[in-house]
């Protein structure tokens, strides 16, 4: 696959994951080889992968993450099909994307792989945002290239952090030293129904870009009221 097109079109995949098709484990070792290329605080690689494959553990994951999504995040106010968006479009994009969210939900524990990213030899409880920054610069790139990695080899996957709100838990289901070990986010590993996944509907360019200066007048994103995914 081409770079740009793995770039443009590796979206957040919920509702076309395919559980009938197990991903096998040499797919998901190619996935982190190349993950494990990108770029690391002073060169030292703390990203670290857990991949859960056991049923009873991966359904015990799932469940975490449906009671924040039920109990907590749906009748939020940052719930993702309730944000406010100004234009008929982008409201029907949201409420489209709000759907698809609860899909996921509904279907994580179906999914035969779940990947928890973590950030290993610190925790960023309560630390300054230079730290935190520092920190998480060296897990967010890692990540982001398994899930283009995948994408090349016709598997999707879906960033969400709705877990974490049950971190310690999980932590504990999975053997996870809560102490020293941060986890970061979660994914789905599964391969696609059709892979003809097209660019989604973003700022341009002009709308992000300030040159020299932050531009007062540029549109802003709503402003963070709760649990986000």
């Amino acid at each position: 696959m081409d770079l740009d097109e793995a770039l443009a079109t590796t979206r957040a995949v919920r509702r076309r994951l395919d559980p009938s098709r197990p991903v096998p484990a040499d797919l998901v070792r190619e996935c982190v080889t190349l993950a494990m290329q990108a770029p690391a605080g002073s060169n030292v690689a703390r990203t670290r992968f857990v991949v859960v494959r056991d049923p009873a553990l991966r359904g015990a994951v799932a469940d975490l993450y449906s009671d924040v999504y039920l109990n907590s995040y749906k009748d939020s106010e940052g719930y993702i099909g309730r944000v406010q968006v100004a234009d008929t479009e982008g409201a029907a994009a949201q409420e489209r994307t709000g759907r698809s969210a609860d899909a996921l939900e509904r279907r994580l524990h179906e999914v035969d792989t779940i990947v928890i990213a973590c950030l290993d030899g610190a925790r960023l409880d309560g630390a300054a945002g230079f730290a935190g920054a520092s920190l998480l610069g060296g897990v967010l790139p890692a990540v982001w290239s398994m899930m283009l990695a995948a994408r090349a080899r016709g598997l999707g996957t879906c960033w969400t952090t709705m877990h974490l709100a049950r971190e310690k838990e999980v932590a504990e289901l999975l053997d996870i030293p809560f102490d020293t070990v941060q986890q970061v986010c979660l994914t789905p590993l599964a391969y696609t129904v059709g892979t003809d996944f097209r660019p989604a509907r973003r700022p341009t360019a002009d709308d992000v870009l300030f040159w020299d200066r932050w531009d007062a007048s540029a549109p802003r994103p709503p402003a963070v009221t709760g649990l986000i995914t």
